[in-house]
């Protein structure tokens, strides 16, 4: 089975519960019905922005789609057992440093972004970020204003403020990023 497909099925599982019909989600998310039935079938691959727009919509978070929630939280999690979180035409790996964000008040992620890369679209949700950029460069858009964020530098914002994000150059990017609370 496809990530797509698994996501989709996640979703679809999600809407359900809250007993909303499609058109009441597409409604709600700002999209077609049609659009979000391909979703949920797996057809199309969402970008970050439409997928928070939906787990916003179903009082979920985007990680929630991705995996299912452990208990069992170490201390130290090897590089083998991080979950990857990216679809089709993100061009970037998300990789969560934890596997539980219940009850956390942070949830840092290991991200590589290839050029052009990134969250195709400005969202937003409660909370803070903060990240640092280890490899090449990250472009952010925060309420219209562009950041560009070089090798070494850091970065802190509201995510409160309609932001997106990508990679402007010709090598990958890599970030090891923090959302408080845990809302991605």
């Amino acid at each position: 089975m496809s990530v797509e497909f698994e996501i989709g099925r996640r979703i679809r599982a999600r809407r359900s519960s809250n007993k909303l019909t499609l058109k009441q989600l597409a409604e709600k998310v700002g999209c077609s019905d049609a659009y979000l039935s391909q979703i949920e079938n797996g057809k199309v691959s969402p970008s970050i922005s439409s997928l928070k727009k939906i787990s916003h919509a179903l009082q979920a978070k985007i990680t929630d789609f991705f995996v299912e929630t452990e208990d069992d939280d170490p201390v130290v999690l090897s590089r083998d057992r991080r979950v990857t979180i990216s679809l089709e035409g993100w061009n970037a790996r998300i990789e969560s440093l934890i596997i539980n964000s219940k009850n956390k008040r942070m949830h840092p992620f290991f991200t590589t972004i290839q050029p052009g890369g990134g969250s195709h679209g400005l969202y937003s949700h409660v909370g803070e970020e903060f990240g640092i950029v280890l490899k090449g460069e990250l472009q952010i858009n925060i309420d219209d204003t562009i950041h560009r964020v070089q090798r070494s530098e850091s970065f802190y914002y509201n995510s409160n403020q309609p932001h997106s994000w990508t990679n402007p150059g010709k090598t990958d990017t890599v970030v090891v990023w923090v959302i408080s609370p845990p809302t991605f």
